[in-house]
């Protein structure tokens, strides 16, 4: 038997795992960095997928989306994305042609580096731009630091690598990798890590593998599923103070750690396009217990199809109304 998750009507089968899509017109595969600290999230409808390309639960960035500098869910794809482009595609179309760079072969001038930005104003980066390569640079791994906003493309990071994961009281990142090689070949350096493309394919960073029942994560990040992956990454929490339990989200990380962006017809009462709820263990006696809204129906779920869970995921569950 499928999964209820796998077989929602508005969700999109990226290697097994489905999730809202966007309901806002965004691409799902777009991140966007967060309007109350500027300090740089992950929005998205929520996408599922494979290695090659996935989507989450979520609105924009479940796993597929949107990356915001605000804080709102991220999505990690390789090839796919809600909105039924290729991943190549969806990279070749990018922002409609306002890229300055390319960000995967880092052609800018030799003091300077590719990075994206919001080009509109806006707090998802849609764009590219050279920058200059800070005098101090800091390099992979060390703090770092936006300058002039979330989605500025502009900090002190060296060539490869952006500061992500910004604290909103602090203002300090981390320099986090850019993914290497192609579109159609992306490879990061390490095996806990995983590609993560979104954004229309200007956001392209390596994040940190992690599992979505201990939320494993480094300080304001969720563990959500990545784009174009059937695997779990860590994308900036930009939830902010919604993001409980049947609260409304518009992107994939709009939701609390410990909650995805899930389609409206699989949380009770739901009339955005998608609603937060929580992940749980299918190994637990008690699982329906795990679910806040199981008063109202909601009962443990597989995430995954049975038989296509990744391996140490075969007990993640999801938090949403039994098929009829």
């Amino acid at each position: 038997m499928r999964s209820r998750i796998t077989t929602s009507i508005l969700s999109v089968v990226l290697g097994g795992v489905f999730v809202a899509a966007a309901c806002n017109g965004k691409d799902p595969e777009n991140e966007t960095a967060s309007t109350t600290n500027d300090a740089g999230t992950d929005s998205a409808s929520s996408s599922s997928g494979s290695t090659s390309g996935s989507t989450s639960m979520g609105t924009t960035d479940m796993t597929t989306g949107t990356d915001t500098a605000t804080g709102t869910t991220t999505t990690t794809t390789t090839a796919g994305t809600e909105t039924g482009c290729s991943f190549l595609d969806c990279v070749d179309q990018g922002n409609g042609g306002d890229n300055e760079c390319d960000i995967w072969l880092q052609d800018c001038p030799e003091d300077e580096k590719c990075m994206p930005w919001a080009n509109d104003g806006g707090s998802a980066w849609n764009a590219t731009k050279c920058s200059m390569v800070d005098a101090n640079a800091a390099p992979i791994g060390d703090p770092c630091m936006n300058v002039g906003g979330g989605v500025s493309g502009v900090d002190t990071c060296e060539k490869g690598s952006m500061c992500y994961y910004v604290d909103s009281e602090t203002m300090l990142g981390v320099c986090v990798p850019f993914c290497t090689g192609s579109p159609d070949s992306p490879m990061c350096a390490t095996l806990d890590e995983q590609c993560s493309v979104s954004n229309g394919g200007v956001l392209i960073l390596c994040r940190k593998l992690c599992n979505p029942l201990s939320q494993d994560c480094m300080g304001a990040a969720a563990c959500l599923l990545a784009a174009g992956s059937d695997k779990f990454v860590c994308i900036v929490d930009a939830s902010g103070d919604a993001g409980g339990a049947g609260d409304p989200c518009e992107y994939l990380n709009a939701c609390d750690p410990g909650l995805f962006c899930a389609n409206p017809e699989l949380v009770p009462g739901c009339q955005a396009g998608g609603c937060c709820t929580e992940f749980c263990d299918l190994d637990d006696p008690e699982k329906d217990a795990q679910c806040s809204q199981n008063a109202m129906g909601v009962t443990c779920e597989p995430f995954y199809e049975p038989g296509n869970e990744p391996a140490g995921l075969e007990n993640v569950g999801a938090c949403v109304l039994p098929a009829p």
